[in-house]
């Protein structure tokens, strides 16, 4: 429905991955090799879907990850996606270039409500950033560390995709033919920027601060850098984009209070595991320490099922909101999350199970 709903090159902006999009691909059939073993006769009547993460209760274990642009998809689209989650019980992840600014998504009294930050070249933006965040009351921090580079997503090179869509005749063709996005979105297309790097005085548009956010990014962050924003942040703060077990075991020497299994959503290493993959390499190291978390290629309620078998906390989802927020905005988000709990209720009621506590790898067979 997304696709039908969006321009190609904007439904391509949210789903294509870098380069051959193996990692992307990967990341979705990651779940094939894993088969679910029931055990019916040991009853669950009554499932109980909710986890506990830094202190408080989530409805269930999904939450919504940060991505970019969401006000893209549908106007004020992260107020919209975060309102939904705020009344499905779960969470939201507000990404460092959203459209609006992370002080305009408090004003929606989202919560729990994290910030993404990354490393950058400049590091007082980076504590710019976190002391924003810590000001406007948000729950957790998520430093996302696989961004020092830009990945080469080919689909928007191949559709001359820009932001703001430029009216080339390919762009003015796509939307045309997705009239009422285009509609939707007729007030928004002139004023979409990076709400989060306007400043005083300075120019924003968003291809100014596109280009400055590219210059921003930094291959030369090191574990320093992750010290000294921990050392900032005054409370729950959790590393993304972990893949590594040696990674894992030095987060939490370092302070992290959680790990964030994640590959960029295929986005920036193509020929990176898929999250899936690693997972039980990263639970193992942490050992009970901290809470590891995984996004990548969930789509159903048994996915999420499956990544707490191998002994994720929680998940999040970020494509699925997006499609989610393109056909009907917050109602279409809070559809999404409610098919999820839907499929996660009924995946635990025919495994058997009436707690996730309850899950463990035993409860999956690996098939090759």
């Amino acid at each position: 429905m997304a696709r039908s709903a969006l321009p190609r090159a904007v439904f391509d902006f949210a789903d294509g991955g870098a380069e051959d999009e193996r990692t992307l691909r990967r990341n979705e059939t990651a779940f094939d090799r894993y088969d679910l073993l029931p055990r019916p006769l040991e009853g669950a009547a009554e499932r109980d879907l909710s986890v506990s993460l830094f202190a408080r209760r989530m409805a269930m274990p999904v939450i919504i990850g940060p991505t970019g642009l969401a006000g893209l998809f549908w106007p004020n689209g992260e107020q919209a996606a975060a309102r939904a989650a705020t009344a499905s019980g779960i969470p939201y992840c507000l990404s460092h270039g959203s459209v609006c600014t992370l002080e305009s998504l408090a004003e929606t009294v989202a919560s729990p409500r994290w910030m993404q930050v990354f490393i950058y070249r400049d590091r007082s933006f980076t504590q710019e950033l976190t002391a924003r965040a810590q000001a406007a009351g948000y729950d957790a921090l998520v430093l996302t560390i696989d961004n020092q580079l830009l990945g080469n997503r080919e689909r928007d090179i191949r559709n001359g995709f820009t932001i703001p869509p430029r009216l080339t005749l390919q762009q003015a063709f796509g939307m045309a033919t997705r009239l009422p996005w285009l509609l939707r979105m007729r007030n928004e297309l002139g004023r979409i920027t990076f709400g989060n790097y306007v400043r005083p005085d300075e120019i924003s548009d968003i291809r100014t601060l596109a280009g400055r956010m590219s210059s921003l990014l930094d291959p030369a962050m090191s574990w320093r850098d992750v010290e000294s924003v921990r050392a900032q942040w005054k409370g729950p703060m959790l590393l993304k984009g972990v893949l590594h077990p040696e990674e894992a075991r030095r987060a939490i020497g370092s302070g992290i209070d959680g790990l964030i299994v994640s590959n960029h959503g295929g986005r920036q290493l193509d020929g990176a595991p898929a999250s899936l993959r690693v997972l039980p390499a990263i639970v193992d190291a942490v050992a009970g320490r901290a809470p590891v978390l995984i996004d990548g290629g969930i789509r159903r309620g048994a996915d999420v099922v499956k990544a707490i078998a191998l002994g994720a906390t929680a998940t999040l989802v970020g494509r699925p909101q997006l499609w989610g927020l393109s056909v009907a905005g917050e109602a279409g988000v809070a559809h999404m999350l409610e098919l999820l709990r839907r499929e996660i209720d009924r995946t635990m009621g025919l495994m058997g199970k009436s707690r996730l506590s309850d899950l463990s790898r035993d409860d999956l067979l690996e098939s090759f």
